[in-house]
């Protein structure tokens, strides 16, 4: 079924290159993310997918190249260009690790996502109320709104900063690898919470991944980084091939693509080949 969205540019990184005192680390890396489409970033690690995240979030200024900000009326904005307050109502980034304030609740800390939006001493903001409570229930955390962050664990802890991008309502979310920490059940609902951010909202996500085939079950589009460049750009079919991943990852890969579609990666290794006991009647 196709999208109900328009097929347009919400963010767009043009030949970006990124690095750290004066080593590149990405180099004139292109990627767009389109409203009501998730696009993965994934490689190995050190391939740059985080740096490049953190550039299309304004958190890693550019050596060379640009990032700019759609609306869909008029030209794009020029993002570092905007004020921090005017990027947060637009963009939301979910980092890989933030610090756990103490003695806050939980529902003051989903709270804090609604701080674009609102004027001085917390006022202009009739409708962040309702936002902040949706918020916490799309994301499971509603029942612990009053707990103390401090006593969460590592998997509660990522849920309720999920609830708190959320809660930012923009219109392109971008999340560093955002099942870290959560437990099997709870990657596969942040997964469905990020196709519904997609298809209900028409929300630009663009997510970094380390599970392939997570990434192909989630992905519109998936950017394979290598080595600090964009090695391929596609559709998950395109993108995951037994070349291309076994090149990029340095072992080889096989991929199926099941009856219903959906692409599976199966990395080989001595443990995978291995002679296994027969089994005893």
């Amino acid at each position: 079924m196709s999208s109900p969205w328009p097929d347009a540019p919400a963010l767009t990184g043009t030949g970006l290159t990124l690095g750290y005192g004066g080593e590149p680390v990405v180099r004139e890396a292109e990627v767009t993310l389109r409203r009501g489409a998730v696009t993965a970033l994934i490689g190995p690690n050190g391939s740059g997918k985080s740096t490049l995240l953190r550039a299309l979030a304004r958190l890693h200024r550019p050596d060379d190249g640009a990032v700019t900000v759609s609306s869909g009326q008029g030209p794009p904005d020029d993002a570092l260009a905007l004020s921090a307050k005017e990027f947060a109502r637009r963009v939301t980034l979910l980092t890989q690790s933030r610090p756990t304030p103490g003695g806050v609740r939980v529902r003051d800390v989903v709270g804090y996502g609604r701080h674009p939006h609102r004027g001085r001493f917390g006022s202009g903001d009739p409708e962040g109320t309702e936002i902040v409570e949706r918020a916490m229930r799309r994301t499971g955390v509603a029942d612990m709104a009053a707990r103390p962050v401090g006593e969460l664990s590592g998997g509660e802890l990522q849920r309720v900063w999920l609830a708190t991008c959320f809660a930012q309502d923009t219109g392109v979310v971008l999340l560093d690898e955002p099942t870290t920490f959560l437990d099997l059940r709870y990657q596969i609902e942040t997964l469905d919470l990020v196709r519904e951010l997609a298809d209900e909202h028409g929300v630009a996500v663009g997510v970094v991944l380390h599970d392939l085939d997570q990434a192909a079950a989630v992905a519109d589009e998936l950017v394979l980084l290598c080595r600090g460049a964009v090695r391929a750009t596609g559709h998950p079919a395109e993108v995951l091939t037994p070349e291309l991943l076994t090149e990029v990852y340095g072992l080889r890969i096989d991929v199926h693509v099941d009856d219903d579609g959906h692409v599976r990666t199966r990395p080989v290794g001595k443990h995978t080949t291995r002679a296994r006991p027969a089994r005893s009647a």
